[in-house]
């Protein structure tokens, strides 16, 4: 892609479970960040919807994509340009397929974290465009192992930081070509496998604080997972 703009693909807001983020804070923070926009990717849940198409309007330099980031039965999913969540727990093709049947796009979240990502057998057979080879909050080997399969199958790549902090949002992100100026024109890009994720993976040192902030959320929720 000769000029491009880039979008932080894996946001999560007060919707989620384990994120306090506002949406209108992370609008504020993407020109620091060189972004020219964010998808919202709550974890099974679209109501942060309204508020963003809301926020569309006041912010229209921005691209402000909805999404979700589904836990299906194999793994974390993320589904792009649906307006309303999946059912949670069902297989991640099964899952996928719904999502391209409701007008979206479905591409696997950090598919080789030892937690919630669906692994190599599934990353290399579920139906999808593209897969999340850069996310933020994952290793070095795990995101390179993404971006193998997705070369190998020739399939677009995707980046998102999966921040759930201000301070990690961008850190991960996807290039779109610069002619893209619509919600529309994002999920057509990634359909016909024209995206390109890029960013820094996480250390082990931030994958050790991380864990531990996992793990303190998750006994605030009585052990549920998300």
């Amino acid at each position: 892609m000769s000029e491009v703009v880039r979008l932080d693909l894996h946001v999560h807001s007060i919707h989620s479970p384990d994120s306090h983020l506002a949406i209108e804070t992370i609008i504020g923070r993407l020109a620091y960040q060189g972004l020219r926009g964010f998808a919202l990717t709550d974890h099974n849940t679209v109501r942060g919807h309204a508020e963003l198409a809301d926020l569309r309007t006041r912010y229209s330099a921005y691209l402000l994509l909805p999404g979700v980031e589904v836990s299906t039965a194999d793994g974390h999913l993320l589904a792009f340009g649906v307006s309303e969540a999946p059912p949670p727990h069902r297989g991640v093709a099964e899952t996928a397929d719904w999502v391209r049947a409701h007008g979206g796009e479905a591409v696997p979240a950090h598919p080789f974290r030892w937690s919630h990502g669906i692994g190599r057998a599934l990353a290399e057979t579920v139906p999808a465009p593209a897969i999340e080879a850069r996310n933020g909050h994952t290793s070095e080997v795990a995101n390179l192992r993404a971006e193998e399969v997705a070369a190998r199958r020739r399939l677009g790549t995707t980046g998102g930081s999966d921040a759930h902090q201000l301070r990690d949002l961008g850190r991960c992100y996807t290039e779109f070509d610069a002619s893209a100026t619509t919600v529309d024109d994002l999920l057509e890009a990634i359909r016909t496998r024209r995206t390109v994720g890029d960013g820094r993976s996480m250390p082990w040192t931030g994958r050790v604080r991380l864990g531990v902030r996992t793990g303190l959320l998750r006994v605030g929720r009585g052990l549920r997972p998300i």
